[in-house]
Formats: structure tokens, sequence, C-alpha cells
């Protein structure tokens, strides 16, 4: 565990020498050591987005990828990123998917070490939809066994689960289901995002950001702050701020970056807290090494998951 850099009244500044002192796990000897994503999203109009956040993930270190999109660009998706498997999902006319798919990736879902739902989402009501099927699911498992839950490596019980986009608008509304992923979410709003989790316009973010981690017993990255909720994970810290960063991180995709960054980390055997920390890190100092080779305006995201692993290695990891 890192030595802790916060004042009794700040959160935790997240720094390279903090990062140093707390490791991410060893690569291991092969690809299944390093863990597993499955990406969940991806509609007809937006599959970049599930494309994006897999790439950042294996450039993040994961072992394994898989993208479930809309059918009709599965095949593309596979094309696009031949280190991935692609499965296509039910989609309606206009190419959202639908939860009706989530049988066909039961076999990944089992597998998976973090699961990322959300990059490419495009219809609110139907990912809200897709939750509630992968709750379900959820809830049936721990029924069939008595309650201890399923899934590959989560260390609560099942693989992690990742929420970005339309995803964190549609768990705004099954809040009082969300039991059989607490303690193993990590949620990965915008201001806007957080004041929908909260229901009212967001005041203090770092207040807002661990009543979030409270309130849905998750880890939350926004804007820099990462809240961990009370009991959940060994760390003695519950709230960290990112050190770096820049403002070129506003640009399309990354978010999208940030998320499958997030998933990546965990894969590999991370607490959430520890995922969000070095997954922020990495995604805000990636920006500010283009924007001092390119400026600060008009890199793309799909550049920042390229600087990645240099970052890491740079870390010592």
């Amino acid at each position: 565990m890192p030595v802790s850099a916060r004042g009794d009244s700040g959160p935790e500044l997240v720094t390279p020498s903090l990062l140093r002192d707390w490791r991410l796990p060893s690569p291991g000897e092969d690809k299944y050591s390093r863990g597993s994503v499955l990406v969940v999203g991806g509609a007809r109009a937006t599959p970049g987005a599930a494309l994006l956040a897999g790439t950042a993930a294996l450039r993040a270190g994961a072992g394994k990828l898989t993208l479930a999109v809309a059918g009709s660009v599965a095949v593309q998706m596979g094309v696009a990123l031949p280190e991935c498997g692609a499965i296509g999902l039910p989609e309606t006319a206009g190419g959202s998917v639908t939860s009706e798919g989530v049988d066909r990736i039961g076999s990944s879902l089992d597998s998976a070490d973090a699961i990322l739902v959300g990059p490419g989402l495009d219809d609110p009501d139907l990912a809200r939809e897709l939750l509630e099927a992968l709750l379900a699911r959820e809830e049936a498992a721990r029924d069939n066994d008595g309650g201890t839950g399923s899934g590959a490596a989560g260390s609560e019980g099942g693989p992690a689960v990742v929420l970005d986009a339309f995803a964190l608008a549609a768990l705004a509304e099954l809040e009082d289901r969300v039991g059989p992923w607490r303690g193993r979410l990590i949620l990965t709003p915008n201001p806007t995002e957080s004041g929908i989790l909260l229901g009212r316009d967001t005041k203090d973010l770092e207040t807002d950001v661990a009543e979030i981690a409270r309130r849905f017993g998750a880890v939350v990255s926004c804007q820099g702050l990462i809240a961990r909720p009370p009991g959940v994970g060994p760390e003695e810290s519950e709230l960290w701020k990112i050190s770096t960063g820049h403002g070129g991180l506003g640009t399309s995709g990354s978010g999208d970056v940030l998320a499958g960054a997030i998933a990546g980390v965990r894969a590999r055997g991370t607490t959430g807290a520890q995922a969000a920390c070095w997954g922020t890190h990495l995604h805000a100092a990636a920006a500010d090494r283009l924007a001092s080779r390119m400026g600060p305006l008009g890199f793309l995201a799909r550049e920042l998951a390229d600087e990645l692993p240099a970052l890491m290695l740079e870390l010592g990891t």
C-alpha cells in the first residue's frame, strides 16, 4: 500500500511516486494471467466507442478482450481490432443493442475478470433493459449457487463491473437492485452523469463523488476525483485526486478510453480503487504527453491509448 499523501481535509494526491509504491500485479506468464475484459456496447451508429474502450483495455495490459456489439457491426469490429473476439448482439431496426442477447454472451460473462457496459450504447431505455437483464442473470446465478455469486476473478464474488455512458443513467433507475454488484462496481461519470446518479445538480464534486460511492457501493472516477465506498478494499484512503491532466481530454471518445483503461487494469487483479487511480492517472498523463508533443488541442482519443504502455513502464510496472 502507498504512503498517504493526503492532508486531513483533502483527497490523497495520485502522483507518480504514489503509484510506484502501489504497484500493479505481475503480468504473469501468459495472457490468461493478465485477465479478460468483456465490453458490451457498440450500437450500429456508434461502434467506435466500444473499439476505443477495448483497445484501451488491451493497452492497459489486459490479456484477453471480447467485444459484444450490435450484430450488424460485429464483423467490422473483429477486423478493425483483430486482437479481440467479436460477438454480435440482437439490435433494433435502427441498430440499437437490445437486452435479448444476454444469454448469447453467457460464457463471456462467466469468464470475464472485468465487464464494461456502456460504450456506444445509444438508447437510454434499452440500456436500462440491458442492465436489468444482466442483474437478473446475476440474481439467478446467486440463487442457484446458494448466494455466493459467479464469475471469474472479482474479489466480491464475481467479475468487476464497470459502467459508463448510458449505462450510468440507467443505473440511477435501478439503485434498489444493484445489490449483486455492490463491492465490485466501478462508475466513470462526468459531472452531468453524476447529477443523474444523485438525482440533483452536483454542488461540491468531492462530496458528491463520495456520496455516489456510498449510495451504489461503487468506486467512482469523475473529473480526476476517485472515491471508494467505506469498507470496500484495503486502502487507507477513501478519496483521491489526480495530479496531472490536460484540457485536451475534452474530445470525442476520451471517456471511452478512460473506462477501457480502468477495466483493463482491474482485470489484471487490482482492487477497484487501485484500478480507478491507475487508469485515471494514465489517461490524464497520456493527454499531457500528447499535448506536449502535438499541442493542447487536436489530438485524438485513440491516440491516448497508444501512450499507456510507455507510461506504465516509466512507473515501474
